[in-house]
């Protein structure tokens, strides 16, 4: 087991953030990653159909030797979460990236914290909940970011252009009082330093890549299951067009090939 690969899925390539940050602290564990563009976007699909995406990608996870499955995403952490972790079998670590954040929050000693993120994961309140199960006394302020991820897809990010739009979302008196901000959506860690500089005081950034990162590895150690030698990644998608490899190499952060494979079938 210690020699399998973690797998990670996402709806798409955003994903990719949280795959990097397990790459750069777990440079010796095998990667294998999946991006579902067949079926994005995620948030605008039943529940239904999201645990059924899910269900099958973790199996065919599991049938390349992983020995640990990362949802990479938010949506389908919040709708299939619960079916993976009953279906797959005890010993296999599964890691969503809603309960560590909730979990970090919780234990941040923050009073107040913004969390932004698509309208889907925004709507369901998810980290509202998840939240306040942990530590009820923390005022959690929501707002959909809606534009945020297609501009940081069509590569608009570090500019005037990107500016402009986050210091529009980060404007407001809920905002303005808070004193952290989750990253509710995998694709903001690419602008979590224009987020830190268009705040006008200092605060506390939550982001999700690196929270996952660290889940994983706790939870690898927790199961022994650290892997002494290795370091090979691949990335795979169900549904391939050149537009996405180069996506996926601004989400990365390096040149990576995309192998296309229909599981469906």
């Amino acid at each position: 087991m210690k020699k399998g690969a973690i797998g990670i899925f996402d709806s798409g390539i955003g994903g990719l953030t949280v795959a990097r940050s397990i790459r750069k602290l777990l440079p010796k564990e095998d990667l294998i990653y999946f991006g579902d563009t067949a079926h994005l976007p995620y948030g605008d699909k039943s529940k239904t159909a999201i645990q059924r995406f899910g269900l099958r990608i973790s199996d065919w996870l599991l049938e390349n030797d992983c020995k640990a499955i990362v949802i990479a995403c938010n949506t389908a952490s919040a709708h299939a979460y619960r079916a993976i972790r009953k279906k797959l079998d005890p010993s296999i670590p599964v890691i969503n990236v809603i309960d560590p954040m909730a979990e970090i929050v919780a234990k941040s000693g923050l009073k107040s914290v913004g969390v932004i993120g698509t309208k889907g994961t925004i709507g369901s309140r998810v980290y509202v909940r998840k939240i306040h199960s942990l530590k009820s006394e923390i005022d959690v302020v929501s707002k959909a970011t809606p534009l945020l991820a297609q501009m940081i897809e069509e590569g608009y990010f570090n500019n005037q252009i990107s500016r402009t739009i986050i210091k529009s979302y980060l404007e407001g008196k809920a905002m303005e009082k808070v004193e952290g901000i989750v990253l509710g959506c995998t694709h903001y860690p690419l602008i979590k330093q224009e987020i830190q500089e268009l705040t006008e005081k200092e605060i506390k950034i939550f982001d999700s890549s690196e929270v996952v990162a660290l889940a994983v590895q706790k939870a690898l150690k927790e199961g022994s299951l650290l892997n002494p030698s290795g370091g090979s990644q691949k990335f795979y998608v169900s549904d391939y067009t050149h537009s996405f490899e180069q996506s996926a190499e601004i989400f990365f952060r390096e040149e990576i090939h995309l192998e296309k494979r229909d599981i469906w079938s």
